[in-house]
């Protein structure tokens, strides 16, 4: 001020009335926000609030992701049947629904209408860059239709020779581990099935032969470091500051794993770009006659409308995306604190969360012998007579049976327990009520699946509700563990196709059972694992001759 006045009047008078405009606007600002914030609070009223700490910590801690945090969700969701409002302070409100009636407006949304929230996605960005999980708007609606296409049951058909040769690594480890024990063996299956997944995508989206499920690979730790890092960070609030997070261990950690996972990337991507460059179009594709393409041919390939194709750097964004998960998580888990734990959304066809689904799938067969041995009796019936014991494409519409059996799982134990969205304007209700503009939804997929309204005895496995017959009439909502809408997993045909092999060529091939001394507890993270590994006993059926 001294200075300004040095220079003259005229300038003093100018420097005052720009602090003046300036706290003008921030006090206009403050008014706008103020009372945008007290009519949506207003609105909010209209939806049921359970039981608080206070008005300043609201429910901020009464939800944990842990076995005791889902049943609370549970009786949640027994009282109130379509959804209620959380309190995560004092100014920041989250509805959580739990029924078709709540969630179709939103699920069914435009997508940029209803884009998925930020708060958690970006820790992703440094890894996944800004591929179909983390862009909005135009360049999102872009990419999902390059994408789509290499989602078509013709590509997702010359996948299959991949899926079943994982699984035979896989039961080949199972097998010599019987031996060496002698009879059944104790296994942590949510492991060994997250490195079949991983394999599986290393082949289908590079065409890498990684052998992860057998030795070390510096990219498969590099992915699963990351993974660990970012879980760790969500629930480390001095942490959540970017500038923060690089000063630390853990940020250090997370950018080497980040530039190991970004140089396999793109040395691929920039190989296979010189390969199609150097051949030409027509040449490239004669290369490829009889053997397939994997997922980063397609995307050098894809055009969109205008001819234009896709960078180096959107291409190694979408594999890393796709390596990651299908459609990653919400801000919120279904049973965790909602500004520090995610949920994620639907069941991509990332690794864990593929993993996380076949994982639950044996446990549940393990608890229902009958449904395990009716699966068996339709696997073997089909397999009859073959001199390879394969799962062909053409079989997986033949499993009526494992498929209830995969989808009851999915229901009961969802790998993703939410997704989360912040609607860029209101959005109103059938029965009259308004969600708010700027409000964080949180569409419970755990919360959908565990409501009594939907299903009776929800805690029930019951692979039968899937019958044609039973499934008659029930909201398509009702069901979401891919989510739904026009932000629904681009990857779940690939996933399904995955589970249903993996599922079938297991209970042919072993008997599976409880592991009585470690029963699992729940616990809600990027996927729903569990505190201490998911144990199972499995013991070898004679090999067919």
């Amino acid at each position: 001020m001294a200075v300004a006045w040095a220079l003259g009047p005229l300038a003093g008078v100018a420097v005052v009335t720009l602090l003046l405009a300036l706290l003008l606007r921030w006090l206009w600002d403050t008014v706008v926000t103020v009372t945008h914030f007290r009519a949506a609070c207003h609105q909010l009223r209209r939806f049921p609030r359970p039981p608080w700490r206070n008005w300043l910590l609201g429910h901020t801690g009464l939800a944990q992701s842990t076995e005791e945090g889902l049943q609370r969700v549970d009786l949640l969701v027994a009282q109130y049947r379509r959804g209620c409002l959380w309190w995560v302070t004092p100014w920041v409100p989250v509805l959580r629904l739990f029924h078709p009636d709540t969630l179709r407006p939103v699920l069914l949304a435009s997508a940029f209408i209803a884009p998925k929230d930020q708060v958690f996605y970006g820790f992703l960005k440094p890894w996944l860059g800004d591929g179909l999980l983390l862009s909005r708007g135009e360049k999102w609606a872009r990419h999902r239709r390059l994408l789509t296409p290499g989602f078509h049951g013709d590509v997702l058909k010359s996948y299959m020779g991949v899926f079943n040769q994982s699984t035979q690594v896989m039961h080949a480890k199972w097998r010599a581990a019987a031996r060496a024990a002698g009879g059944p063996v104790g296994l942590e299956v949510l492991e060994q099935l997250s490195l079949l997944t991983l394999d599986t995508l290393q082949r289908c989206i590079f065409s890498h032969e990684s052998h992860c499920q057998q030795k070390p690979s510096e990219y498969i730790k590099a992915i699963l470091e990351l993974s660990t890092l970012v879980v760790r960070r969500q629930h480390r609030l001095l942490h959540h500051p970017t500038w923060l997070y690089r000063l630390s261990a853990d940020g250090r950690r997370f950018a080497r794993a980040c530039a190991a996972v970004h140089g396999f990337t793109a040395a691929v991507v920039r190989r296979r770009r010189q390969d199609l460059q150097r051949l030409g179009h027509q040449a490239w594709l004669e290369s490829h006659q009889g053997q397939g393409m994997d997922f980063i041919d397609l995307l050098l390939l894809a055009k969109d409308e205008d001819g234009n194709t896709l960078s180096d750097e959107d291409i190694s964004a979408e594999a890393d995306t796709f390596m990651f998960e299908g459609e990653p998580p919400g801000a919120i888990s279904g049973g965790g604190t909602p500004h520090v734990s995610p949920g994620s959304p639907s069941v991509p066809a990332g690794h864990d969360t593929t993993a996380s689904a076949l994982a639950w799938l044996l446990y549940n067969l393990a608890q229902h012998p009958q449904h395990q041995e009716r699966c068996r009796q339709e696997v073997q019936e089909l397999l009859r007579g073959r001199d390879v014991e394969e799962i062909e494409w053409e079989d997986l519409s033949h499993l009526p049976f494992t498929t209830m059996c995969i989808k009851e799982s999915l229901r009961l134990h969802p790998p993703v327990t939410a997704v989360s969205r912040r609607c860029t304007q209101d959005i109103a209700l059938r029965d009259g009520r308004v969600i708010p503009k700027d409000i964080i939804c949180l569409m419970s997929i755990y919360g959908t699946h565990h409501n009594p309204d939907l299903w009776p005895d929800p805690q029930v496995y019951n692979p039968l509700r899937f019958s044609p017959e039973n499934s008659q009439g029930r909201s398509p909502l009702a069901f979401i563990p891919f989510s739904a809408g026009p932000r629904n997993c681009i990857g779940q045909s690939f996933a399904m196709a995955e589970l249903k092999v993996v599922a079938a060529l297991t209970v042919a091939r072993f008997i599976i059972r409880l592991d009585q001394e470690r029963p699992p507890r729940r616990k809600p993270e990027l996927i729903l694992r569990t505190e201490d590994g998911l144990w199972l006993l499995l013991e070898p059926l004679p090999e067919v001759a």
